[in-house]
């Protein structure tokens, strides 16, 4: 930038200006006659390409267009929902009202049913507690990963549906 530019000729670019390949020092003159600054873009042509604009405007448009692009990401939460493989039927309304606000929040769901000791010979049980759930979310979610055991575990992974606008 400005006075770092040690190659002898530059080809310079300004906006509305046809690219012309001057001195260094004509293009920093050139540049300062504006109260700009003179940026190289690359350095492996020949000559180098400089560009003459006000760098600081310049970062600060590249700052706003970050910003812009993280707000349009969207950020997505993980929430848990946790069953016992003889989980009550009251627990389980309970728990399947919490996963249906979680789910039309935006959020993904991440039911298991954990087995202790020797409830896990039950896995049959949580596996068909997993589907109903599922079955039940039909509506607002869509299951992403089908129930799957992992050591004392039995995991299912349900996204949200998008929405229509």
């Amino acid at each position: 930038m400005n006075e770092k530019i040690r190659v002898p000729r530059v080809r310079v670019i300004q906006d509305g200006a046809e690219p012309e390949v001057l001195a260094t020092r004509d293009a920093l003159a050139k540049a300062k006659e504006q109260d700009l600054d003179l940026v190289m873009i690359t350095d492996k042509a020949d000559p180098p390409v400089v560009r003459i604009i006000d760098y600081k405007k310049f970062l600060y448009d590249q700052k706003k267009k970050q910003k812009e692009i993280q707000q349009k990401a969207q950020k997505v939460t993980v929430k848990e929902i946790r069953f016992g493989p003889n989980t009550d039927d009251h627990d389980y309304e309970f728990k399947l009202k919490h996963a249906y606000k979680f789910l039309e929040d935006g959020a993904k769901l991440k039911a298991f049913v954990f087995f202790k000791g020797r409830t896990i010979v039950y896995k049959d049980k949580g596996e068909i507690l997993l589907l109903r759930l599922a079955q039940d979310l039909e509506e607002v979610g869509k299951v992403e990963q089908m129930p799957k055991l992992e050591g004392k575990r039995m995991i299912m992974f349900i996204g949200p549906k998008k929405k229509a606008k």
